[in-house]
Parts: C-alpha cells; sequence; structure tokens
C-alpha cells in the first residue's frame, strides 16, 4: 500500500463514518428536533422524509467506509449535502446575530465536506 492509497483510505473512513454517525443519531432523540426542523421548513412527511434519508446516509457512509461503490456513494453524498444544506442551514433567512454566523460557518463546513466527496468520486473513477 503506498502511503497516497493509505490517505485515500483514511480519507474515505473519516468522510464515511460521518454520514453513518448522522443517520445513526437520527434514528435516537436527535431525530425529533431534524422532524420539527423538516416539519418548519414545509417538508412533506417529515419524519419518514428524515428517515428515508438517514437510511441513504448509513448505506452510502458505509459504502465509502468499506470502499465499495465510491463514486456513486460520494456523488449522491455529495448532492445529499447540498439539499440538506439549503433546506436546513438556511443562514440567509436568519437576522444578523450569532444563529447566523454559526449557521454560516456549518453552510462553509459542508461545502468543503462536498469537496472531499467530489474528491473521492474522482479518484475512485
Amino acid at each position: 500500500m503506498t502511503f497516497a492509497h493509505f490517505l485515500i483510505t483514511v480519507g474515505q473512513l473519516l468522510l464515511g463514518s460521518l454520514f453513518v454517525w448522522a443517520g445513526l443519531n437520527h434514528f435516537g432523540p436527535g431525530g425529533a428536533k431534524v422532524a420539527a426542523m423538516l416539519s418548519a421548513r414545509g417538508v412533506p412527511m417529515p419524519r419518514e422524509a428524515l428517515y428515508a434519508a438517514s437510511v441513504f446516509e448509513l448505506i452510502c457512509g458505509a459504502c465509502l467506509m468499506l470502499g465499495v461503490a465510491v463514486a456513486p456513494a460520494a456523488l449522491g453524498l455529495a448532492l445529499f449535502t447540498i439539499v440538506a444544506s439549503v433546506v436546513l442551514v438556511n443562514f440567509w433567512d436568519q437576522p444578523e446575530g450569532e444563529l447566523r454566523e454559526a449557521l454560516k460557518g456549518v453552510f462553509a463546513s459542508n461545502a468543503a465536506i462536498v469537496g472531499g466527496l467530489l474528491i473521492a468520486a474522482a479518484e475512485a473513477m
């Protein structure tokens, strides 16, 4: 194993684990809060939408971690992250202040995660 291959493997493990952890968390107490946020944003059947998205996160995250179907999993998670960011991290709708600044940081972090996912997809092609 080359050092580059080692770095790719570690990167995929870290990216995948983020989505596996998030997906699992949505089936616990944290899920109620996210479902309420989805409902407030007008998402139909918010609990069901959350569960479907969480299963998607779990499967694609596990694929990244295991090195299976990496390109489609990474591209799917990139699209998922963009949609989730637009729906849930709407800093542009917030008044100036701490919440808006915090959400800007989350949005920027999500953009960086999308970048990492695109790199993972390109590397796997």
